[in-house]
């Protein structure tokens, strides 16, 4: 049967993926860098795109929305058995996916309330108690490496369809197009310009806030008298 090539990823899903490929490694390699400013430069960038993609798995366009890709216990049953049929994500990696967020989610979030009470401290640190900072803090530090595991997993499925299953998944990531053996109606639908500058306009709205831009202003310092 001839394959047709089918409009599965739309233009806005594709750029936050590959930015979050970036802004995450940026976060990584700044860490461990000790690069302190850009690392929180970064983690608010990675707090921008998941609100970003919060707002546009309800409204983007078809295979972009959570409703979509959801697991069931049908459809993973279906995945192991070699019959699952569909263009988005495969029952299994729509688990990887809502994986990722959640821990990525908590990253960006926690790092905002972080103090290594030493000289670095997230824009919402005063917002939270001593100890909550602290608790926030370790497991900041911690899920680090559940990210390294994420990542180790999600390039091992990567290769495990390139290279066994022969099933391409980068291309169709940087052209939104897929070659499949249906109708060309399945092509994605949905998700326009408005759609994108609302959940861009909230994204940049969330990083706004998180930044502390509604905290009061620091007291200034202490002037020196000269005494």
């Amino acid at each position: 049967m001839k394959s047709t090539e089918i409009k599965v990823w739309d233009l806005p899903l594709r750029l936050f993926h590959w930015s979050l490929l970036v802004c995450v490694a940026g976060a990584l390699i700044s860490v461990q860098l000790k690069a302190m400013d850009w690392h929180g430069r970064f983690g608010l960038a990675v707090l921008g795109l998941m609100v970003f993609r919060l707002v546009w798995g309800f409204i983007g366009s078809t295979h972009s929305r959570f409703l979509s890709f959801a697991p069931r216990p049908s459809s993973l049953a279906d995945y192991f058995r070699g019959q699952w049929q569909g263009l988005g994500h495969n029952p299994l990696g729509a688990l990887s996916v809502f994986a990722i967020l959640a821990v990525l989610i908590f990253q960006a979030a926690s790092g905002l309330f972080a103090d290594d009470v030493v000289a670095v401290s997230g824009p919402l640190r005063q917002l939270v108690s001593g100890d909550t900072s602290s608790w926030l803090t370790g497991w900041h530090s911690r899920m680090e490496w559940v990210i390294y595991g994420l990542i180790v997993l999600h390039l091992g499925a990567i290769a495990f369809h390139e290279w066994v299953k022969h099933e391409r998944l980068i291309q169709p990531m940087v052209t939104g197009v897929k070659r499949d053996q249906a109708a060309s109606d399945h092509s994605h639908k949905g998700g326009g310009w408005f759609a994108f500058f609302v959940a861009a306009l909230i994204a940049a709205a969330a990083v706004w806030l998180a930044n502390g831009a509604l905290l009061p202003p620091p007291p200034p310092p202490p002037q020196d008298l000269g005494w």
